[in-house]
């Protein structure tokens, strides 16, 4: 089915928010059940959001740090995360 030209693919900013914290919720959630311990178990799961966000941003060819919040932006968000994760972790 043809796309309208007056109808924009882009998601809104709270959307993506609300789809970003849902996912860091489930991971977190699952991560507190990993066999190997809550912190590699999290910076497992992160790593791969890294590489699944990246991987449907350039599905659906998306600018990377567009006007408009996207894949890619979640993909550095995850990779904040996985930075900071892995610092705290090697702390302990």
């Amino acid at each position: 089915m043809p796309r309208s030209s007056d109808i924009s693919p882009a998601l809104s900013p709270s959307r993506v928010i609300a789809r970003f914290a849902v996912r860091v919720v489930l991971l977190s959630g699952f991560a507190a059940f990993g066999s190997i311990g809550f912190g590699r178990s999290l910076k497992a799961l992160l790593w791969m959001s890294i590489i699944l966000c990246a991987a449907v941003a350039l599905l659906r060819r998306e600018p990377p740090f567009g006007a408009a919040l996207n894949h890619w932006d979640e993909c550095a968000s995850f990779g904040a995360l996985f930075a900071l994760v892995h610092v705290v972790d090697g702390m302990s």
